[in-house]
């Protein structure tokens, strides 16, 4: 039996070969895009690499769709479909992903804290039964190592990151007891200020900057492994994050504010800032975030409509009929009115200018999908070779695409269980 690494080693050789154009057989035929050569090319570097995807919200949508069965092949680009399930993952060569336990920002009470906290575990215990309901195709991953170790088994990983702290509340233990339920990171706020900091998108700050508590978050966070997440948060908190932290940190899914200027995005100070701190910004898919699309002012209108029937939805009010019904709506929607997204090489032109700012070993792949994510042909991550034709095309070498799709991303999280390791034992 071939060894991982030797596998790894041969796939990465042929790759090369590959790009250089150097097969013999076809030495004096001149290649053309879309020939079958070429999607060869894609096929091999493509399969070099450990694929990693670090943001997809599936697990909010399980819980708000159960009868969606993620085991099983839904066909791309239905509103029923989503954008993750694991026949899909497999056939879009995705070697793992970042599942987003995401909760909804509610009022900063004890009691909207017990909510998003039960809603949080619910979402991980769905994650955890579905992983055990398919022991040979997928697993938990809680290191670098065991995403490595599962992919060399035919196994896809999934890791566990939170999307808003808001389910910690205000207890600094339930920062190690989420770390002990799996998570690996945790985006401080979403899209409204909370107990940690202040967003990027609220209507004003709160705490001008991370909260004494968020700080105190941070130092625990640092000290267990966990992964610190800056999307989303507000400039005067992603400065505090850089000035407070003693592990590498990351954005799960950020774009360049050069390129597309919203405040989601990182401008090319705050860039330089997670390249010096030895982080990592990961490719948002989110198409605002990419660029400006006039809106169909038809689709707007016919999707008003469905406001509070969504509303309810998003609060979980809606039974599996009515949710279904909800569903062939918006798909309706999505027929007679398509919605305008941005192509693979806009999202690209984000990533071309991260390089120029950070370098090729600062930048990564953090799609959003089931939470926003997708552009024209690159639906779900069935497509994601499509990302990988597209970086080729622009000159990435099979090296620099194997640390875009996931290798500095692995890098980061590796300094962070170090930096965990030497801090408990001090």
């Amino acid at each position: 039996m071939i060894s991982y690494v030797f596998r790894r080693v041969v796939l990465f050789i042929f790759a090369l070969v590959a790009v250089l154009g150097w097969t013999i057989a076809h030495a004096d035929i001149p290649k053309k895009a879309g020939t079958s050569s070429n999607n060869e090319q894609v096929k091999l570097v493509h399969q070099s690499a450990l694929t990693i995807d670090s943001h997809i919200d599936w697990p909010i949508r399980q819980v708000l769709n159960p009868g969606f069965d993620p085991s099983i092949g839904h066909k791309t680009g239905l509103v029923a479909s989503g954008q993750w399930d694991l026949v899909r993952m497999e056939n879009g060569g995705l070697d793992a992903a970042f599942m987003s336990i995401f909760t909804p920002q509610r009022q900063l009470t004890d009691r909207g804290y017990a909510q998003a906290k039960d809603l949080a575990n619910r979402m991980i215990q769905r994650t955890e039964q579905f992983l055990l309901d398919q022991p040979n195709r997928i697993a938990i991953a809680l290191s670098p190592a065991d995403a490595e170790r599962l992919e060399k088994v035919g196994k896809r990983a999934i890791f566990l990151g939170m999307e808003n702290g808001y389910p910690l509340g205000t207890d600094i233990k339930a920062v190690q007891a989420f770390y002990d339920r799996g998570i690996r990171y945790i985006t401080l706020t979403h899209s409204k200020n909370n107990q940690l900091g202040d967003s990027s998108t609220d209507k004003q700050q709160q705490w001008q900057g991370l909260s004494p508590f968020g700080e105190a978050v941070v130092q625990e966070m640092n000290r267990l492994g966990i992964m610190v997440d800056v999307s989303h948060v507000h400039d005067d908190t992603f400065w505090d994050v850089i000035r407070l932290s003693k592990a590498p940190i990351i954005a799960s899914h950020s774009n360049a504010r050069k390129v597309r200027d919203v405040p989601r995005n990182m401008d090319d100070n705050m860039l330089r800032a997670i390249k010096a701190k030895g982080g990592v910004v990961q490719l948002c898919l989110l198409g605002d975030y990419i660029k400006a699309i006039p809106k169909n002012p038809e689709r707007t209108a016919a999707l008003a409509q469905l406001a509070n029937q969504q509303a309810a939805w998003f609060q979980g009010k809606l039974n599996q009929a009515e949710v279904n019904d909800l569903l062939k709506k918006l798909q309706a929607i999505d027929d007679q009115y398509p919605e305008l997204k941005p192509t693979i090489a806009d999202a690209v032109n984000h990533l071309d200018h991260m390089v120029s700012v950070m370098g090729i070993d600062h930048v990564g792949i953090g799609s959003d999908f089931d939470g926003g994510g997708g552009l024209r042909n690159l639906e779900d991550v069935s497509q994601m070779p499509n990302i990988t034709q597209e970086l080729l095309n622009r000159g990435y070498t099979p090296e620099e695409i194997r640390k875009i799709w996931g290798g500095n991303l692995m890098r980061v999280f590796d300094r962070a269980i170090e930096v965990a390791k030497q801090m408990q034992e001090t």
